[in-house]
């Protein structure tokens, strides 16, 4: 990674499930945390969910783990969020704004911070719903708060005012920071950045392009020629 991404003050969360990826990424200084969902560990062909987030665990203690629960009744949420959150004192669980009915997790968000459980509640994409959520915390308790600022974007919409609003509305809870969620390209670690977002994802797609960061553009156009003129001998194709 170059020094301009080294200089940026906003935390970079790596977002994955695959184990090997994680141990050696838990050595690299510019992570500092990691996160991991239903859907990345299923791609990942993970089976048992509670051995491998345990394993994991017992190598990654110093950076904050997000670990999400995957019950869709509001007491069962709150029975496996009791569970992972045993599991390491650095595990920050995972909970869906709401089920998959549409009902609000807000009372079970407020009874599990009032329990001094770090919760990262995922899949926000509105300001109505971060301001739920922002009432919902209990003061003082450690929480994430992930809106989704990529999916916001695949839908045509600037993230970047929705994003720097959010932020607004949790000036005054230092308890809880925002994650910008779900990115699609390296500039937006520096968008997320450049408003002041305490942190953001990002899944190894993202992660192998740092090293391109501050590149001579002129050197990189040359690349890419480089690139389709070789591909165009290695096909074959003749005119």
């Amino acid at each position: 990674m170059t020094t301009p991404l080294a200089q940026l003050p906003i935390k970079l969360f790596a977002d994955g499930a695959d184990r090997q990826q994680i141990l050696a990424l838990h050595a690299h200084p510019h992570i500092r945390g990691f996160t991991t969902n239903p859907t990345l560990m299923k791609q990942a062909g993970i089976t048992d969910y509670r051995a491998f987030c345990r394993d994991i665990l017992r190598t990654v203690t110093d950076k904050p783990v997000s670990i999400e629960v995957f019950a869709d009744d509001l007491p069962e949420m709150h029975r496996q969020a009791l569970e992972i959150a045993s599991w390491g004192a650095n595990v920050f669980v995972k909970i869906p704004i709401c089920n998959t009915r549409g009902v609000s997790t807000a009372d079970l968000i407020t009874r599990l911070s009032a329990e001094r459980i770090p919760i990262n509640v995922t899949a926000l994409m509105t300001l109505a719903q971060v301001r739920l959520v922002t009432s919902a915390l209990a003061l003082g308790a450690p929480a994430f708060v992930s809106v989704f600022a990529g999916r916001i974007a695949d839908t045509g919409r600037d993230p970047v005012p929705l994003m720097a609003e959010a932020l607004a509305i949790l000036r005054d809870r230092p308890d809880c920071e925002l994650i910008w969620a779900s990115p699609r390209e390296v500039l937006n670690i520096f968008q997320a950045s450049a408003i002041g977002c305490h942190a953001i994802t990002a899944t190894q797609d993202i992660l192998r392009k740092l090293d391109l960061v501050g590149k001579d553009l002129a050197q990189y156009s040359l690349e890419t020629v480089r690139m389709f003129h070789n591909d165009a001998l290695a096909a074959g194709f003749t005119l």
